[in-house]
């Protein structure tokens, strides 16, 4: 018998068969490649005990003149910001109406108000928040009125009921004497209207709100009834952001966290500021506002391949002067922006029909416009990601890098990505960075239905390895100035209950277990003409953190021809200080798989080495 190491190829590869992955590692899960050995990746810990509603799927993080720390965050269901660990709900306003004009009815035994405001313009799960409402009497009190509300179902154009609560969030059920209008002062303040947690690819049957419609009648997509996307981007201290497809709105940092956003166009000083947008950006060095797939001057109805860009260092005035920068550019291919990402130099705008460079010139044209690629996208509007000179992007066919250029990358896990991505929801795929692991990440929903993300792939650029794993998250910033990256949970099941994450932090799934498991591909000798005979394992690992923690499993599986199933032959378990692993197993093909269980402590596998020995033909 002698020791034998065995080096993994680093990265995992699906490309082929197990049985092709010999030597290598074929399967992972919450595994990264590091100088080419598998680790366990960073735990994460809840940024805030506190929760926001809906599912986020755009963070940014910014910084003010003087030092204060901001998140933006933009749900299906609100906007908010973040100083410290408070969210702060500064979803704009779309309405408020006169006084008197919203009225309410209650029913015996029931806790459903019937709300009646002529033109309400809202959709379910809509918010609006009543004040100066007096009471209807027995517990429909005005205390009980005179709060936010969340819509729960649209009857028609003029009504919608809520569910009446207390101030605690309990339900309320009206009594007998519940009657009246809450008073002829009631004022409705009615927050813009909030979007889908699903994708919609097309219009027709289906689309918009349930029986909103003529039955059977098409509906064209809006941002209501689209998966609600937001983009934003900080100017100076303030923010700027915008609901794809829908409003562009600005937030005043002076005015405090109470304030809400407001339109853009009804700034102060507004000239001509876009009513409605695919994406805003704040260019780097030049300071421009900029505005894809945007509203013309003079309509409010956007044009997909249109780009305008406000005066330089100035967020409102977007009317082309002589003696200004505003201006527009409307893009010569393609019938719709997918996306934009900034870079140095320059930024990049995705089409549906290929790629194009945005330069600063400066006057008089001050940008320039250049087809980069044609035949390549996005497979969504936020599946690209800016690193250093580098920006890496997915569209439906594969992953790709521009550097001046667009190159396919290569990927050992592309076909196991492509068959298992969810094509109905691929609106919800995003790029991530995570550049103190050199990596790219991409977030992805797998399987049928109306399903959200679980799944991810990342990409070592430095060593030019893939990985895959699992993880629910909606969105994810690499945070800067801060010491983490941070990343959204995706609960759809308690939708008004969801989490920012400070990533990379600890060894733990938010105090929870982290568990984390790396397969090989099939080991054998001789190309598989004798059998193979392990009488003990070797273990090589670092760990980290709490050593009386360390709980890993050592299996070995066997089969004797590729197709036939694999079965567990053997398994060790190796704790911090472990020497050696004794073992019998005995096959054709062996797998070797390493997974931990338990808390507070991570692991990195070096080279292992196996008692083993040719074991007959037979």
């Amino acid at each position: 018998m002698a020791l034998q190491k065995i080096d993994f190829a680093p990265g995992i590869n699906k490309e082929g068969t197990q049985y092709t992955a010999d030597s290598g590692w074929y399967d992972a899960d919450k595994v990264r490649f590091r100088k080419g050995k598998p680790e366990k990746i960073g735990g994460w810990e809840k940024y805030a005990s506190a929760s926001y509603k809906g599912i986020a799927r755009s963070i940014l993080d910014w910084v003010t003149g003087v030092g204060t720390k901001y998140f933006g965050i933009g749900t299906n269901l609100k906007f908010y910001v973040a100083a410290g660990t408070e969210y702060s709900d500064i979803t704009p306003l779309r309405a408020t109406t006169s006084a008197g004009d919203a009225t309410f009815a209650a029913t015996n035994g029931s806790s459903t108000i019937t709300v009646t405001e002529t033109s309400h313009g809202a959709v379910n799960n809509d918010f609006v928040t009543f004040s100066d409402a007096a009471t209807l009497g027995g517990n429909i009190t005005a205390a009980v009125l005179n709060q936010e509300y969340q819509i729960v179902n649209v009857l028609t154009a003029n009504t919608f009921t809520i569910t009446a609560k207390d101030t605690s969030g309990d339900t309320v059920t009206a009594n007998a004497s519940d009657s009246g209008n809450g008073g002829g002062s009631t004022v409705a303040a009615f927050q813009i209207n909030t979007g889908l947690n699903t994708w919609v690819d097309s219009t027709g049957w289906g689309v918009g709100v349930w029986n909103a419609g003529t039955w059977n009648s098409s509906t064209s997509l809006s941002s209501t009834n689209q998966l609600r996307l937001y983009t934003q981007d900080s100017f100076a201290d303030d923010l700027i952001f915008n609901v794809r497809g829908g409003g562009v709105y600005y937030w005043d940092e002076s005015g405090g966290t109470g304030a809400r956003g407001v339109a853009l166009s009804a700034v102060s000083g507004a000239s001509d500021a876009p009513v409605a947008a695919l994406q805003v950006m704040v260019s780097d060095v030049d300071r421009h506002v900029i505005a894809f797939g945007v509203n013309p001057i003079g309509s409010s109805t956007i044009n997909p391949l249109f780009v305008r860009w406000s005066d330089q260092e100035n967020a409102v005035d977007w009317t082309p002067t002589a003696v200004n920068t505003s201006g527009g550019q409307v893009l010569s291919s393609g019938s719709q922006i997918i996306g934009a990402v900034k870079t140095r130099q320059e930024i990049l705008i995705w089409t549906d029909f290929g790629l194009q460079s945005m330069r600063f010139v400066g006057s008089p044209f001050i940008f320039q416009f250049a087809s980069v690629a044609e035949g390549v996208s996005m497979i969504s509007p936020k599946a690209a990601v800016a690193v250093g000179d580098a920006v890496f992007f997915m569209d439906n066919r594969g992953f790709y890098v521009y550097r001046g250029s667009v190159e396919r990358l290569p990927c050992t896990v592309l076909d196991y990505v492509l068959s298992n991505l969810n094509t109905a929801q691929t609106g919800k795929v995003f790029a991530a960075s995570n550049p103190d692991y050199s990596e790219v990440m991409w977030f992805y929903p797998v399987g049928n239905g109306d399903t959200d993300i679980t799944n991810y792939v990342a990409f070592n650029y430095l060593e030019n390895v893939w990985t895959i794993g699992t993880m629910a998250r909606g969105t994810w910033n690499y945070a800067p100035s801060r010491n983490n990256p941070v990343a959204s949970s995706c609960d759809t099941d308690n939708v008004n209950t969801n989490y920012l994450y400070n990533q990379e932090l600890g060894y733990n799934a938010d105090g929870a277990e982290l568990a984390a498991y790396i397969e090989s591909g099939d080991l054998e000798l001789s190309d598989g003409e004798q059998f193979i005979m392990i009488r003990k394992i070797i273990p090589d690992f670092n760990f980290g953190g709490t050593a009386e923690n360390v709980n890993m499993t050592l299996t070995l599986k066997g089969k004797d021809y590729p197709l036939n199933t694999a079965s567990t032959l053997t398994t060790a378990t190796v704790g911090a200080t472990t020497a050696q692993s004794h073992v019998r197993a005995r096959s054709r093909d062996i797998i070797f798989r390493v997974e931990s269980s338990g808390t507070d402590y991570n692991w990195r596998l070096g080279t292992p080495r196996f008692d083993m020995r040719t074991d007959g033909r037979r």
